[in-house]
């Protein structure tokens, strides 16, 4: 299944009602898993970025489904990423030649 890395940031209103962000989580973990996906990593994170998560969905629709009804809640917003683990990376440059 396709990797996706998100750096998410809280919004004021996710900062505002930041003791219900554990819930939050669990929330969006259903969401990635009612669209075939999972959550395959979660960090709170310092610095630029105040989580970062790694996914992983079906396909880009389901993907974006996911990403877009997180955002709506208003509680975070979020820049993604789209990953080759190290196998997939090897095999694509091993395909250049």
């Amino acid at each position: 299944m396709p990797t996706y890395i998100t750096l998410w940031n809280y919004t004021q209103k996710g900062i505002e009602a930041i003791e219900e962000s554990p819930s939050r989580l669990d929330d969006a973990t259903n969401l990635a898993e009612s669209l075939g996906g999972e959550l395959k990593g979660f960090y709170l994170t310092m610095g630029q970025y105040d989580i970062v998560t790694v996914m992983e969905f079906p396909d880009d629709d389901a993907a974006g489904e996911a990403f877009l009804k997180i955002a709506q809640r208003g509680t975070v917003s979020g820049e993604t990423l789209k990953a080759w683990p190290e196998a997939e990376f090897r095999e694509l440059i091993a395909n250049l030649s």
